[in-house]
């Protein structure tokens, strides 16, 4: 039998244990992007130079190197041109690239929640600075400038009053792939967000995650995740709520076999809302950190139905304990010298993975891809958790020279 061969758009190391999941199943891996020095492409069986946003570019690659599957799993800027190579040469897909589109299109996907009547704030899609100002009585503040087409919390800020808007404007607008940005109305939340990945089987919902989103309010971008947490904050009504409304999204897309990163929230006014969903692995290695609380393996799963075979058996599972993620960071640019962690940590250090050495420079956290690393913790309890996390500088520090 000829072995199956498996594209994965990217080259960051979040795609490390994707590879390593292809090459247990006996699959031929090839990393794809305009980078050769990426690390994912030291453990892949061949590279691609390509641009992964040049959708027709990829295309005709995965038709020469005739693949079996493609798939952009935590790196959202090639989650299209994936969705178009499946469509356009009958590969095993996330659903239709129609969807695909309006699932990577924050003011699409905006568009789409008001139609079908899904909680929503109130946002709007602008092609420049010059639109976007035209008419300055539409906005409530506070407010949320977006890139449209980003990932990661990269080129977003919150604006509390209008001297401050065309600064954030600009911001956004140099961070968007395609040039469009989303103003949306803030919504306060209650609690804490989610951000975290769930698993479709054939369009139904197998297993639905929600975890407490943490951030760094000392950080240059105070909107970039930097610790997550397993269980959510939520009331078992409001994930249930929540359940029902994403697989009614899904539903409405057509989506299929897919892995989703999904960010959900609930207001202060009562209401949930889904914020973002999006059809790949979340970067921060949550399917990993899944993997670790509740023993169920998305990563093989849909490494499997990307090449067309049948998936591991995916269920819904308990958490097994209360379990933290803490995106290691630098509080300013320099050079790394060591990190430091205080020994009556109440908690399990089940691993850390360092990605910087001393000496290597490190950049103020304004992004996920600022991140150096990741600790991951299990608790006894929730109180242990909670403590541990929100203070963590308390016993965590990152020394930069």
């Amino acid at each position: 039998m000829t072995q199956k061969k498996l594209m994965l758009l990217g080259g960051l190391r979040y795609l490390l244990p994707v590879i390593k999941a292809a090459h247990e199943q006996g699959y031929y891996v090839i990393t794809a992007d305009y980078l050769p020095d990426n690390i994912a492409h030291k453990y892949s069986d061949e590279y691609c130079n390509v641009s992964i946003i040049d959708k027709e570019a990829v295309l005709k690659e995965a038709f020469n190197l005739r693949i079996d599957g493609i798939m952009s799993f935590a790196c959202d800027p090639g989650v299209v041109s994936a969705s178009y190579v499946q469509n356009q040469m009958g590969l095993p897909s996330f659903g239709p690239f129609e969807s695909v589109e309006i699932l990577q299109n924050k003011d699409k996907f905006r568009a789409f929640l008001s139609e079908h009547g899904f909680n929503v704030p109130k946002a709007k899609g602008f092609h420049s600075i010059e639109e976007a100002l035209a008419d300055l009585s539409w906005y409530n503040y506070p407010v949320m400038v977006k890139p449209t087409d980003s990932a990661g919390s990269k080129g977003v800020t919150r604006v509390d009053m209008e001297e401050n808007l065309k600064s954030a404007l600009k911001h956004a607008f140099n961070h968007s792939i395609k040039g469009r940005v989303i103003v949306e109305d803030f919504l306060e939340k209650r609690g804490c967000s989610s951000d975290t990945d769930s698993f479709s089987k054939d369009g139904q919902l197998k297993f639905v995650s929600f975890c407490a989103q943490r951030f760094d309010l000392k950080a240059i971008n105070p909107y970039t995740p930097a610790a997550y947490s397993w269980p959510s904050t939520f009331t078992p009504d409001e994930e249930s709520y929540l359940t029902t409304e994403i697989q009614r999204l899904i539903t409405l897309l057509g989506m299929k076999t897919c892995v989703y990163n999904i960010e959900v929230r609930v207001a202060t006014n009562g209401k949930p809302y889904i914020m973002e969903i999006t059809p790949r692995g979340g970067g921060n290695r949550l399917c990993e950190m899944l993997h670790y609380a509740t023993g169920v393996d998305l990563i093989t799963a849909i490494t499997r139905a990307m090449v067309g075979d049948e998936p591991i058996p995916i269920e819904q599972k308990p958490y097994n304990g209360h379990w933290a993620e803490i995106i290691l960071h630098a509080d300013k640019s320099g050079v790394f010298d060591s990190l430091e962690i205080d020994e009556n940590l109440p908690g399990e250090i089940v691993e850390l993975d360092l990605w910087v050495k001393r000496g290597d420079k490190v950049e103020s956290f304004e992004g996920a891809n600022n991140a150096i690393g990741t600790l991951v913790l299990k608790f006894n309890n929730a109180e242990d958790l909670e403590k541990t996390v929100e203070n963590q500088f308390s016993w965590l520090k990152v020394i930069v020279r």
